[in-house]
């Protein structure tokens, strides 16, 4: 009887040895995240990509660098999300920083670094900045982009106004080492986000319309403003301005050291 017993006693340890339901680890990482770019901003970056669609995705992790590649150049992790939107803060205008993302299942395998090289130069941005028509109030008709500074029209460091043309309200660069252009309606100043290297205005002036975006150069610099509201009587806009030398991540006129600046003669 006690051998019996001892039998059924050992049976459940012997048959849960031969039942081996481990299942195998996952070792298999996320593909790399895709189309990875970013949105200047005001000391910030705004990070996009396209999400993952693997069944055990987990979240992201981001990373910024100083410099793209290179065992120079390491990435340094920033911030998690679970989302493809990331606003990387704290940044230094004029700085580049390098950025990229990984993609991490929920065995915590990681994926690559998103392949591209993506990077942004923060600048000083501004809202709600108001100018006069030249020709009733031209003490504040005027704008330094590199000052951020209302000015009068006729200052030597303007570099653009707003006044009225034979009966057009315009946007106005007077010096000939300034240009702008018209981008056309956007609904926020961020829908231009790299100064182009064409299309600027024959005459260094464009119409003031509500809504519009404007791109302004001035020699290797750039900057852009979006026009909130117009009237006779002024307009209101907010800008952004480029503080690093030679980068159209969008940036305005530095302290030219020439000599006096070239006034263009005023037409249509």
């Amino acid at each position: 009887m006690l051998r019996l017993w001892l039998l059924l006693l050992a049976a459940p340890v012997l048959l849960s040895g031969c039942d081996d339901t481990t299942a195998p680890r996952d070792l298999t990482p996320p593909a790399a995240p895709r189309a990875l770019y970013s949105v200047t901003g005001d000391g910030q970056a705004t990070l996009h990509w396209v999400g993952n669609t693997e069944p055990d995705f987990s979240g992201y992790r981001v990373y910024q660098s100083s410099c793209a590649s290179g065992g120079g150049c390491p990435f340094t992790l920033v911030g998690v999300t679970s989302g493809t939107t990331f606003v990387v803060s704290g940044l230094a205008n004029g700085v580049t920083r390098y950025f990229a993302v990984s993609a991490v299942d929920r065995a915590g395998n990681e994926s690559d670094l998103s392949y591209a090289d993506v990077f942004d130069t923060p600048r000083p941005a501004g809202f709600g900045r108001a100018l006069g028509n030249s020709l009733t109030a031209p003490t504040t008709s005027g704008w330094d982009f590199s000052a951020f500074a209302v000015l009068p029209w006729d200052d030597a460091s303007t570099d653009m106004y707003f006044t009225t043309v034979s009966g057009a309200l315009r946007m106005v660069c007077p010096f000939v080492d300034t240009e702008i252009q018209d981008a056309g309606y956007a609904t926020t100043l961020d829908a231009v986000d790299f100064a182009p290297s064409v299309g600027w205005s024959a005459t260094g002036t464009a119409e003031a319309t509500a809504g519009h975006c404007y791109v302004v150069k001035a020699g290797n610099n750039y900057a852009k403003f979006r026009i909130t509201s117009v009237t006779s009587g002024g307009v209101v806009f907010d800008w952004a301005y480029q503080v690093d030398a030679g980068n159209p991540e969008l940036k305005a006129r530095t302290d030219q050291g020439e000599g006096a600046r070239v006034r263009r003669p005023l037409s249509l």
